[in-house]
């Protein structure tokens, strides 16, 4: 043990990483359909690290903090922005039903269990994991009529009962909102994940990494020309319906690959590379002549690229307006596979209305691609490379947002680091999905920053607690934590029933991230956006999120009040 100790006061960073590796390996095993997961995995082993002596600094915590909301904001603040409204309503109430259940649960429990405010206000917050409740008791209890030893042992009595019931806080939010939550909805976080996904991209098929459609819609066979000799490559690809077009790409003659040009005439034995939309193809087939392996066809490289659409003759204008206004020597070769605005992704319809910074993808030849590049605007090219100037000022600004206070009478009310740097992670989000020609930041590097940001916090909590907990649990039996595990799980059952069965949620990501956001539950979001697979539930986060780093905050002199 002694040596343990030496060793990581000698290199604390390395009790981190052992617990991120130990962790997330004990997070693999299931125990029937329940999986603790990588995060209540390095929770759990920080704990038992730290009872060999751990001293880390907390500097370290809120960086990893920080890092982890700025990029689960920076991600979702597109679609954040663009689901405000009215439905918020529905998460406004879905917080206020966590704070006044929580607030009702402690107060009943403290007058069954003889609790003093402190213990009480420090149960609460470790039970609702709102480090904020710690300060806001403490401030309530300095203006309390008490001697200075009452005081004292008062105020401490807040870390004690933070300290008891943070893990568990913790982890019963995670049980909670990953695995309990599912099993009342009848279905699973991805299942409706991927359903949400998909009716906010307008029934547009959702590819996940490494995925392809077996049945593409752009296709390339190869032909004879056959029945068609004679006839013009302008011509051939005026057989095809207009709605469906077809491009000749490419003519082999006697093995060689030629120049294409309109007006070409068509010889019975040439070789044809036919490139266009499946339907297009499959019925202007019965017209040439034999089909072709494709090792018998030319040679041909196609691209696909995404366009910065800026060019005011293009901006107001309809799909197919434009459609009639464009010639088709400038239309030809040029296929469109989608459209986007912002984050939001657009059916490409004759009624659709074009506007300044649409995002629209294209594929076709690359000297086709270039064409439309100089007419339409700048093509957006996918960098490895994250754009840490543009990322620095967010975080920077989000930390900033972090420090002001706002005081209603005695109540100091703030973001936090937390709360800034997820607002920041919103604003730069929305406003780099407006201006993609800047703020780049890759998805790999997203999820690292999640990733790493999210279990490295929650490591360095169990490791800075863990032993005052459980030396706290010793000295003063258990009935502090299990009081602590009531005020976890109670308020978040009667929340989640009154969710489903009151406020009507049926999506089970988003009410997961709904629920996890009104307890300002870190470690249950992080599982539930590994479980989703994708950020829907973070619009819903968000907005809870905000809600309780303000409602819960409040609780602390409210239990100093009422206890």
């Amino acid at each position: 043990m002694g040596l343990m100790h030496e060793v990581f006061r000698l290199s604390p960073e390395l009790a981190l990483f052992l617990s991120l590796a130990a962790g997330t390996w004990i997070g693999k095993f299931k125990l029937g359909a329940f999986q603790l997961g990588g995060v209540a995995g390095a929770l759990l082993v920080a704990v038992l690290i730290s009872q060999v002596g751990i001293t880390i600094d907390s500097g370290i915590k809120n960086v990893l903090f920080a890092v982890f909301i700025y990029a689960v904001g920076f991600e979702s603040g597109p679609k954040f922005f663009s689901s405000l409204g009215r439905r918020t309503l529905r998460e406004i109430a879905l917080a206020l039903v966590l704070v006044i259940s929580s607030l009702a649960t402690i107060v009943v429990l403290a007058k069954i269990f003889a609790l003093d405010k402190g213990i009480a206000a420090g149960i609460a917050a470790g039970a609702l994991t709102q480090s904020a409740i710690i300060g806001t008791a403490s401030a309530a209890i300095a203006k309390l009529n008490l001697d200075p030893a009452q005081l004292q042992q008062m105020q401490g009595n807040v870390a004690v009962g933070y300290a008891v019931t943070y893990i568990f806080g913790s982890l019963g939010a995670i049980i909670i909102c990953v695995n309990i939550l599912p099993k009342i909805m009848g279905r699973s976080i991805r299942e409706d994940a991927i359903k949400a996904e998909q009716e906010m991209m307008h029934g547009a098929m959702v590819l996940a990494p490494g995925q392809v459609p077996a049945l593409p819609d752009l296709v390339g066979r190869v032909f004879l020309a056959g029945p068609v000799a004679g006839k013009s490559v302008a011509q051939v690809e005026a057989l095809a319906n207009p709605l469906f077009p077809v491009t000749l790409e490419r003519i082999k003659r006697d093995d060689q690959v030629i120049a294409v040009t309109p007006d070409m005439a068509l010889n019975e034995n040439d070789v044809l590379l036919l490139v266009g939309r499946r339907k297009g193809i499959v019925a202007l087939a019965p017209s040439l002549g034999k089909e072709l392996d494709e090792e018998a066809g030319p040679a041909m490289t196609m691209k696909t690229a995404d366009v910065f659409l800026t060019n005011p003759a293009l901006i107001g204008k309809r799909v197919d307006e434009l459609r009639e206004q464009l010639s088709a020597d400038v239309r030809h070769g040029i296929y469109v596979t989608g459209l986007k605005r912002g984050e939001t992704v657009l059916p490409f319809k004759d009624d659709v209305v074009i506007e300044r910074n649409d995002v629209v993808t294209l594929y076709g030849s690359e000297q086709d691609i270039q064409r439309a590049v100089a007419m339409a605007g700048p093509a957006l090219l996918k960098s490895p490379k994250t754009d840490l100037m543009f990322h620095g000022f967010g975080l920077a600004f989000g930390l900033l947002l972090g420090l002001l206070v706002l005081r209603i009478g005695s109540v100091p009310l703030t973001l936090g680091s937390g709360g800034g740097a997820l607002l920041a992670g919103l604003l730069f989000g929305w406003y780099q999905a407006r201006k993609p020609l800047i703020g780049n930041m890759p998805l790999p590097a997203s999820g690292l920053l999640r990733d790493l940001g999210l279990a490295g916090f929650v490591a360095v909590v169990g490791l800075q607690s863990g032993l005052q907990a459980v030396e706290t649990v010793k000295n003063n039996g258990i009935s502090i934590f299990l009081i602590g595990i009531v005020v976890t799980v109670v308020p978040l059952m009667i929340t989640l029933f009154i969710g489903r069965y009151l406020l009507r949620y049926d999506n089970t990501a988003i009410f997961a991230g709904a629920l996890s956001g009104t307890r300002s539950a870190n470690p249950a979001f992080g599982e539930i956006l590994d479980k989703a697979g994708n950020a829907i539930p973070t619009a819903p986060f968000a907005v809870t999120y905000g809600l309780a780093n303000v409602f819960l905050t409040l609780l602390g002199p409210l239990i100093v009040a009422l206890v």
